[in-house]
């Protein structure tokens, strides 16, 4: 096969000229408590669907004795998105000033949890 009819191959392979990601027009923002999306980086999960400059892989760790409180934002200025019991599995996906970002799972709930309250991120 010729380079030419290599190329013409390529073109009708049903592949986008524009790759997975098109710019299509503009697209609704996820709700940021439901999906662990942000501006600069999301779970690796999320990774063939949201274009970010960055994909963490989850490190799940658990919750302390005497719960602790998922909030919208790192520190008291955010609103408590629900409270987590001893035990349960919180995924890490950034660490910021002595909070967690991440999710209880790729479904949500998504937020922040001071990290004094999550198994030793060491």
């Amino acid at each position: 096969m010729s380079e030419g009819d290599h190329n013409r191959g390529a073109r009708h392979s049903g592949s986008s000229a524009h790759g997975p990601y098109a710019l299509t027009g503009p697209v609704a923002r996820p709700d940021p408590r439901a999906v662990p999306i942000r501006g600069d980086l999301a779970h690796v999960a999320l990774a063939g669907t949201h274009f970010v400059p960055h994909y963490a892989v989850p490190q799940p760790r658990g919750v302390m004795p005497g719960g602790a409180t998922l909030m919208s934002e790192p520190g008291e200025r955010g609103e408590e998105i629900c409270a987590l019991l001893e035990g349960d599995s919180f995924e890490v996906l950034d660490v910021i000033g002595g909070w967690a970002w991440g999710c209880l799972s790729l479904e949500g709930p998504v937020g922040y949890i001071r990290t004094d309250r999550l198994e030793s991120l060491g």
